[in-house]
Parts: C-alpha cells; sequence; structure tokens
C-alpha cells in the first residue's frame, strides 16, 4: 500500500511535468505570433530612416585598376542599374577618433580652468603629470591651451592622412539605394557566384553602428570568433573552480575545517543562521559583478559592427555562464563537492542522474538565491543607489563644465546583455523546480512580478534608448526559453531514475522530443519575420512614399548618414560624378585597362 502511494506520488510530478510543458508550449507560441505581429507592424507604420535604403557590403576584392570606391561604384552600377544611388566607403579612423577624444577632454580642462580664472581672476596652476597631481608646476590656462593647440595639429596631420592614403579605406561600405525594396533584393541576395565576396547585410542604423570594428578586415573575424570562443570556453570552466572553493567552504563543516579558530563565533545562533541562509548567494553575486563587463569585451574583440549585435552576443554568452556555472556548478559543487572528480569521468548518460538527485537539495539555496539576487536586485533597480553614488563620484571629481555634467546625468539605457540572461536564470528555476520542489514557485513569481512593475517605469521614464531592434531580439529569447524548458525535463528523468521507480521516466521520454519540434515549428513558422523584410511591405512603403513626398531628394537625406562620426561636420565628401542622363545610359565608365 505505502508503495503505491509513493508511486501515486511519482506519478503526479510526471502529469505535472507535462502540464506545465504544455502551458509553456501555448504561451510561449501566443507570444511569438504576437511579437512577430507587432514587429511587422512596426517596419510598415515607422518613418523613414537611413538604414531602410542602405546595405553594409564587406569583403570587397581588390582590383588592380581601380581604388576601392570606384569598384564599388562600377560593381553596383553594372549589377544594380536601375537602382544604385550611391555609397560610403568605410575608414579606419579609430586613431583619429582617439585624438579627438583625447581634444574633447583637454577643452573640457581648459573651460574648467578659464571658468574657474574669470571667477577668481587669479591665474590657475595645474601640474603636467598625470591627473594634474603629479609633475611641474605651471599655468593651467597657457598649458591646456598649447596641448589643445598641439592636439589640433597631431589630428589635422591624421584626419588628411586617413583621406588620402589608400591603406587607410576599408574594403567594405554602406551602399545606398533609391528604394527599400532595391536595398531588401541586395541585402537578402547573394551578390557573385564566390560566395566569400561582396557579403552584404542589412546596415544598421546611424546611431547603432560601432564604428570601431568596421576596420577589423574580414578575414580577421573568424580567427576572433573561434579564439574567442576557446577563451569563452576556459573562462567558463576555470570561474568554476573559484566557485566551486567558496561555495564548499560557504557552510558550516567547511568554515570550521579551514578556520578551526573561528568554531565559537559560527557556533552562535544568528552567525550560524547567516551563513547557512544567505552566505553562498551573497559570495556567488559578488563573483558576478564584474563578469558583463569582461563578456562585451570578449564581445567588442569578435568585431561585430553594430552595438546590437554586441547586446546579443553578450547576452548568449552571460546565459551560457550562468547556466553552467551558476546553476550547473551551484547544483554539483555546493552540494557534492565530494562528488565532483566522479561526475566529471562518468559517461554523459549519467550527468542527468547526477545532477537531478541534487537539484531537491539546492532548492533552499537557489530561494535565497532568488531574494538575495533577484527581489534585492529589483529594489537597487527602482532606487538606482549605484548610480547614483557614481554620478556624485564623478560630479565630485571629473565634472569640470556643464557639458560634463549632463553627460554624468546621462541614465544610461537598459542593459540587455545583463538583465535577460538573469532572467532566464529565474525561468530556469521555475522550471526546473515547478515539477519537483513547488515551494520555490511564488518566490519566482514574485520576482517577475516586481520585475515588470519597475522595468516598465524604468523603459518608460528612465532609460534612454540607445538603438531601435523592433523587437528582433526575440528569437534568441524564445530558444532560452526552450533550451531551459528542455533542461527541466532532462533533469527531471535523471532524478526519477534515482529513485524505485527507474520504468516511470519512460513517460517523459515524449517531452524533450515535443521541445524540440515545437522549437523547429515556431522557428519554421514565425523566425522569416524577424531576419527578413518582406519584399511586398517594402514596395508599398516605397509606393506612398512617391505619392505622398514626389519631389524627395534621396541622396540629400542618405548623404551623410553613414560617414564616420570624426568627419561629420567636417569634410565634405564628394558624392560620384554622374553621367548625364544616367538613369538612361547603358554604359558605366571605368578605369580598367580590359
Amino acid at each position: 500500500m505505502r508503495f503505491q502511494f509513493i508511486l501515486f506520488r511519482f506519478w503526479v510530478h510526471i502529469v505535472m511535468s507535462y502540464v506545465f510543458a504544455l502551458w509553456t508550449f501555448y504561451v510561449l507560441y501566443v507570444e511569438y505570433k504576437e511579437v512577430a505581429a507587432m514587429r511587422l507592424r512596426y517596419l510598415a507604420s515607422e518613418n523613414r530612416r537611413p538604414d531602410q535604403f542602405t546595405v553594409l557590403v564587406r569583403n570587397v576584392p581588390p582590383d588592380p585598376d581601380e581604388t576601392v570606391s570606384e569598384h564599388i561604384e562600377h560593381f553596383f552600377r553594372v549589377n544594380h542599374p536601375d537602382s544604385y544611388l550611391t555609397h560610403q566607403v568605410v575608414y579606419n579612423a579609430n586613431k583619429l577618433a582617439k585624438l579627438v577624444q583625447k581634444k574633447k577632454s583637454l577643452q573640457n580642462w581648459y573651460t574648467y580652468y578659464f571658468n574657474k580664472y574669470e571667477r577668481t581672476s587669479k591665474r590657475p596652476i595645474t601640474r603636467t603629470g598625470f591627473g594634474g597631481v603629479v609633475g611641474t608646476k605651471v599655468d593651467a590656462i597657457d598649458y591646456y591651451s598649447s596641448e589643445i593647440q598641439k592636439l589640433s595639429e597631431a589630428e589635422a596631420l591624421e584626419r588628411e592622412k586617413v583621406l588620402s592614403d589608400p591603406k587607410a579605406i576599408v574594403r567594405a561600405a554602406f551602399v545606398s539605394f533609391k528604394s527599400r525594396w532595391a536595398a531588401a533584393v541586395c541585402a537578402q541576395t547573394q551578390l557573385s557566384h564566390n560566395p566569400t565576396i561582396w557579403l552584404t547585410e542589412w546596415a544598421p542604423e546611424p546611431r547603432d553602428v560601432y564604428w570601431r570594428n568596421l576596420a577589423i578586415p574580414y578575414f580577421d573575424l573568424t580567427i576572433r570568433r573561434l579564439l574567442m570562443a576557446i577563451a569563452l570556453f576556459f573562462l567558463i570552466f576555470f570561474f568554476m573552480i573559484p566557485i566551486a572553493f567558496v561555495q564548499s567552504l560557504a557552510n558550516i563543516e567547511g568554515i570550521e575545517k579551514v578556520f578551526p579558530f573561528l568554531t565559537p563565533l559560527i557556533e552562535t545562533k544568528s552567525v550560524r543562521s547567516f551563513i547557512q541562509g544567505f552566505l553562498p548567494g551573497i559570495v556567488l553575486k559578488i563573483f558576478l559583478i564584474l563578469l558583463p563587463t569582461i563578456l562585451m569585451m570578449m564581445s567588442k574583440v569578435e568585431g561585430f559592427s553594430s552595438c546590437s549585435s554586441l547586446d546579443r552576443r553578450s547576452a548568449g554568452k552571460y546565459h551560457l555562464f550562468l547556466l553552467i556555472n551558476v546553476f550547473l556548478g551551484s547544483i554539483i559543487t555546493g552540494t557534492a563537492f565530494q562528488q565532483l572528480k566522479t561526475f566529471l569521468h562518468q559517461p554523459l548518460t549519467e550527468i542527468p542522474k547526477t545532477v537531478g538527485e541534487s537539484i531537491p537539495m539546492k532548492a533552499t539555496f537557489f530561494i535565497t538565491y532568488i531574494m538575495v539576487d533577484g527581489w534585492a536586485g529589483i529594489a537597487a533597480e527602482i532606487l538606482r543607489l549605484v548610480p547614483l553614488v557614481i554620478f556624485h563620484l564623478k560630479n565630485m571629481f571629473l565634472v569640470k563644465t556643464e557639458q560634463d555634467r549632463e553627460e554624468a546625468m546621462d541614465p544610461g539605457c537598459l542593459n540587455f546583455a545583463t538583465y535577460e540572461p538573469k532572467i532566464q536564470l529565474y525561468f530556469l528555476l521555475g522550471l526546473v523546480y515547478s515539477a519537483v520542489t513547488p515551494v520555490l514557485l511564488p518566490f519566482v513569481i514574485i520576482f517577475f512580478a516586481f520585475s515588470y512593475v519597475v522595468f516598465r517605469h524604468q523603459v518608460i521614464n528612465v532609460y534612454a534608448q540607445r538603438y531601435e531592434s523592433g523587437g528582433s531580439f526575440w528569437p534568441d529569447v524564445h530558444r532560452r526559453l526552450l533550451i531551459g524548458l528542455l533542461i527541466s525535463q532532462l533533469l527531471l528523468m535523471g532524478l526519477l531514475s534515482t529513485k524505485s521507480v527507474e520504468k516511470s521516466t519512460i513517460a517523459l521520454l515524449p517531452l524533450p522530443i515535443l521541445t524540440i519540434w515545437f522549437h523547429v515549428y515556431c522557428k519554421g513558422r514565425f523566425q522569416s519575420a524577424f531576419v527578413r523584410f518582406s519584399l511586398q511591405d517594402a514596395m508599398t512603403k516605397d509606393t506612398l512614399e512617391r505619392a505622398t513626398e514626389p519631389n524627395l531628394n534621396l541622396r540629400a537625406y542618405l548623404k551623410d548618414a553613414y560617414v564616420h562620426p570624426v568627419f561629420k561636420g567636417r569634410i565634405h565628401f564628394e558624392s560620384p560624378l554622374l553621367v548625364p542622363d544616367e538613369e538612361n545610359n547603358t554604359l558605366v565608365l571605368t578605369r580598367r585597362s580590359s
């Protein structure tokens, strides 16, 4: 009778796992459908933007008779004779950008000391060394005036060098077309029989371009991404070592073993409760503070050309890190550190059993982690104590002009690369423990309730928008949610296989198969709306625009859209020379000897 009762309890877990999985499928399908519809409505109704007419072309092949700019113009006049409008080649102006930024900093110092002189009528003194605190004493106004003059001369020389040196031109360009339809055709088709040259993609909107990475040769990108993948592998698994060590110490027995002289203090009831309840979560939180910055630096090294791409890649890395180190690492090393060696040497089929067996024992830890990292993090987000402290530190040590003050008060934007993976972790915890230890679910629900209220307020009233993605991140979010659901199913199978009802795990086998099928179905059903732009919608917008604005000068509108920021307002880039009645001329001018 007792065995039948135990068996019934296990079947309750199995049934509930199906209930949660089917409910997740339904919610994700409805959400995917709604987000796709919202994205299409947004693309159909948004105002005219330069990126709607522009394509980023990379890996332009060298030509012995023509410059990069001439070769690009020649290629598109031949292959897109009716739709090509203009182009802007990409310059390697990274050194010039550094000079411009340094000059801006010196100008701020000059303004600060000049205003100080006007208020006090006393010539200010500074030092020539680091931060103005070491080195020889000099007159501040004269010193910064001379330094600005030197930098202005160096900047002019570097600008002239960039514009005149053919080696400073990157084999890439922003190519603009006369219509959205033509840009969509170019961005979504192969331009050459050689698939490694004349590579096209939709141009990011101008404020989304990460100019520094456009100077990286296309061939180097593959090498960089391979090296960063290897670096990420070692970062994840070597980072697990300190987490495993500290988590093993973050309990009564571990601390007493390593620090026996603290035993009397540890045996105190309040200290013992703190160590058992909050110390593991706090330690893990401390270890993760600098991680998003490291991952963003790795994404920049990979060479992505837009800020949105950097955010997406960093979010993917952070999600993988949280999944392996925080979730799996905390389960294995936190409760069964002595089994770690066995875990590393056992076959892959045994891993779900090892992890699944440890899951119920870690429910208390993850409840604590949700409160320490989740609840407290949401409270810190609405209070914004850290930005407030940073503002006052900047105001005290760095702010010298009103422009500096405005920059210091900038609230920034919502950090997708940090927040989205964290939220995914809480989804994962809810899915894993929903059919195993449901007592954790109220903590997750409270976190999401607070998150919805707080982040809705922050997005509407606080954060500035750095770029517009049009909901293009949703496929990544959807995929990671299904990965969490798949992991929860495998771990439940592993947990049940360690009990006396191994055969009951057969009833769970359809769940992973259904999850994978659901992902494939949603990807085929909706993902094209996030990676392609409908030619029908493009033609509709072009037709409406020609009807409502027949005299629109699109060339003037796109003229400076994709000029490097260090050149804007300083250099006039000549448009390609046009032959008379070029639209009706079937010949294309060229300097080729052939």
